[in-house]
């Protein structure tokens, strides 16, 4: 964005100058919009809540959710490929749980808050 004036001066304009920096950062908003792209499914975000609170199998969550494995199985992947969801591997079986980062203890937040549910722990 090239350097210009704003149409209407608000006495802002120090401020403005820092909020351009940062709009002109694209790379940010799309990794935001991508994490937000996994969670744009109802299924999604309940497997991701539930991973929020325990390790799981696939059969474990489908049996939770009511769903076959393979279709849980299908919402797990993007929640992995996102790094919302991390796995391992112990013997023939895989167990998920949401990763242990900043962004993944947040977005467990927001959902809490959101729909005002209290955690089992």
């Amino acid at each position: 964005m090239p350097d210009r004036t704003l149409p209407h001066h608000h006495n802002e304009e120090k401020m403005m100058n820092r909020m351009r920096t940062e709009l002109n950062k694209v790379d940010n908003f799309q990794a935001v919009a991508e994490i937000f792209k996994q969670l744009g499914d109802p299924t999604r975000v309940r497997i991701f809540w539930l991973l929020c609170h325990c390790e799981e199998c696939v059969i474990n969550i489908s049996a939770m959710l009511e769903m076959s494995s393979p279709a849980v199985s299908h919402h797990l992947r993007p929640l992995r490929n996102s790094g919302l969801v991390v796995s391992r591997r112990s013997g023939k079986e895989v167990y998920y749980r949401a990763s242990d980062t900043e962004q993944s203890r947040l977005l467990h937040q927001m959902i809490e808050l959101v729909m005002a549910i209290t955690c089992p722990n």
